[in-house]
């Protein structure tokens, strides 16, 4: 082959390619900054799928449960109740509109909102640890349809629940979500959602 009709055929082939790399590179979400990310939450648009804050693995014993857990589960300890303090106080302070928040009905998970302060949440039995006559694949199923609608205009729909159902439904996405680690994730019209980014639950007090 020429070196003349070996360098159309390069171009042809990476034209053909151009574009899908284009569309692969925002659902990775790793090049937008900061800056971009927090404009872009400002907008609203996007789903925020959350892993509650930190929690010891044990639950507590009568003397050390919160007075509202009266059925003495797990809860957050005061990293996760401070690292959720901080959260909700960025949000705030980046105007991040949150409208519809959603969260597994355990403990831990409604206190990972209670503390951030961002609204009232609906408990989904779905969002739980288990959830009687559904399977993962139904679990994950629901998950990745409910984080596919878009959410009301100008505003972001929180979702906070466990790294199972996080893994379950975006297994690729979700790799080593830690406690408070969240998935940005934008639907589209079409049902899909794309990951545009992970957050940290500390660094979320550090966007400007």
């Amino acid at each position: 082959m020429s070196n003349t009709l070996s360098s159309h055929c390069s171009r042809a082939v990476w034209m053909l390619l151009l574009p899908l790399l284009i569309a692969v590179a925002p659902a990775h979400g790793e090049s937008a900054s900061a800056g971009d990310l927090v404009a872009a939450l400002q907008r609203g648009g996007y789903v925020i799928l959350m892993r509650h804050a930190s929690s010891p693995s044990a639950a507590p014993n009568a003397a050390h449960a919160n007075a509202d857990n009266v059925h003495q589960e797990r809860q957050l300890d005061e990293q996760g109740r401070s690292s959720a303090r901080a959260m909700g106080d960025a949000f705030r302070r980046l105007k991040i509109a949150i409208g519809q928040v959603l969260s597994s009905p355990t403990y831990r998970a409604l206190e990972t909102v209670k503390v951030a302060g961002v609204g009232q949440p609906t408990p989904s039995p779905e969002l739980g640890e288990s959830v009687p006559g559904m399977s993962a694949d139904k679990r994950a199923a629901w998950l990745k349809a409910r984080a596919a609608i878009p959410p009301a205009a100008g505003t972001n729909t929180l979702i906070v629940t466990h790294f199972p159902n996080i893994a379950e439904a975006f297994p690729r996405e979700s790799t080593g979500l830690v406690e408070g680690e969240a998935l940005i994730l934008q639907p589209n019209n079409r049902g899909e959602v794309s990951l545009v980014a992970r957050v940290k639950i500390d660094e979320w007090s550090t966007k400007q």
